[in-house]
């Protein structure tokens, strides 16, 4: 079964490679497009909700809530399954040459594994301390966890479903991305800095500031350019040579930002923001970039994922009730009103 991953990490590779090359030339036929909110999809329940997660192959909207995982089907909007039960679930990544997904669950320090043919959970795997972020790195063929409170991170051979390995870092880790040749990025949300994971070691060897960024959430990757996009609580998007550490721009952002996401065929990047916008930014050139869209989404729509198949973004979001006069702290949810905003560019 090892033989079996290596091959189609191999492939997928390959082919990335290639789609970045073939794509290039169509960046500048979709620059500067803008986006519009085209549909509402509810999914109700209670409970508050994290990362959300599109399987492209299947079609698949994978939407953290609560203690459990709603499937939702990416075109109709139809309720798929209901992974459960979870323990205060975050997010979602995939190993589709095994069928395989895997959901960090941050108040049981596990993580548990899905059959992504039949919905069901298969075991889980225990890992350090508040699991948050998680992704797939297709380097090692590892899925990888991000955990807050033991400051760390979790390495985990899918085909063995053990961690291999534990990998310290400087502070809280809160997200990660992959570059996919052999390093691992992490937002280190503490300290304002980004740490640099070499994969051969599984050591960190690098740790950058990000100049002007605070409270670093949303983290993505131009992995053509080497550009790193830091989502930032005091409402900045830092962009950072992901070779060196250099700062190379700094963008304003809408407040309560917690996740980022590109897009590699029109080189734009997007700020998905809690206060209720979602900040969309064009990459002129690596060194240069522009927010061209402030586009009004929902309060607490602060988490999105991208399908760069068809351009459409996804948020998962609830209504708010009125606080009483005098209060404070986070507004209680409308019951049963937990939902997925779909965005999708102007012109379609």
């Amino acid at each position: 079964m090892r033989n079996v991953l290596m091959r189609w990490i191999c492939s997928q590779i390959s082919i990335r490679n290639m789609l970045l090359m073939l794509c290039m030339p169509v960046a500048a036929v979709h620059a500067q497009q803008t986006f519009k909110v085209v549909r509402h999809i509810a999914v109700g329940g209670n409970g508050g909700w994290d990362y959300i997660a599109v399987y492209t192959p299947a079609h698949e909207l994978y939407v953290s809530h609560g203690n459990e995982v709603v499937v939702l089907d990416e075109i109709s909007g139809r309720k798929i399954a209901t992974i459960q039960p979870l323990h205060g679930v975050h997010g979602i990544a995939f190993v589709p040459a095994l069928h395989k997904a895997y959901i960090s669950n941050g108040q049981s320090n596990e993580v548990t594994v899905v059959d992504m043919q039949t919905h069901r959970i298969l075991h889980n795997i225990a890992t350090g301390k508040d699991p948050d972020a998680i992704l797939f790195d297709p380097f090692t063929g590892s899925i990888i966890t991000c955990n807050g409170r033991s400051n760390d991170l979790s390495v985990i051979d899918p085909v063995k479903d053990q961690v291999m390995h534990t990998i310290p870092v400087d502070g809280k880790p809160e997200t990660a991305v992959s570059d996919q040749s052999g390093h691992l990025f992490v937002n280190i949300e503490n300290r304002n800095e980004i740490q640099r994971i070499n994969l051969h070691t599984f050591q960190a060897d690098a740790s950058w500031p990000l100049q002007g960024g605070e409270g670093p959430t949303g983290l993505s990757i131009d992995i053509l350019h080497h550009r790193l996009f830091a989502g930032c609580a005091n409402q900045v998007l830092v962009v950072m040579n992901s070779n060196n550490g250099q700062v190379v721009a700094r963008l304003p952002i809408g407040r309560g930002c917690d996740g980022t996401d590109f897009d590699p065929r029109t080189r734009q990047v997007f700020s998905s923001n809690g206060a209720g916008t979602l900040t969309v930014i064009q990459e002129i050139n690596p060194d240069q970039y522009r927010v061209i869209q402030q586009l009004t989404t929902q309060m607490g729509a602060r988490t999105s994922t991208i399908d760069t198949l068809n351009h459409h973004l996804f948020l998962p979001v609830a209504d708010f009730q009125q606080m009483p006069a005098g209060a404070h702290g986070r507004p209680p949810l409308v019951p049963n009103s937990f939902a997925v905003l779909e965005v999708a560019p102007a012109h379609n």
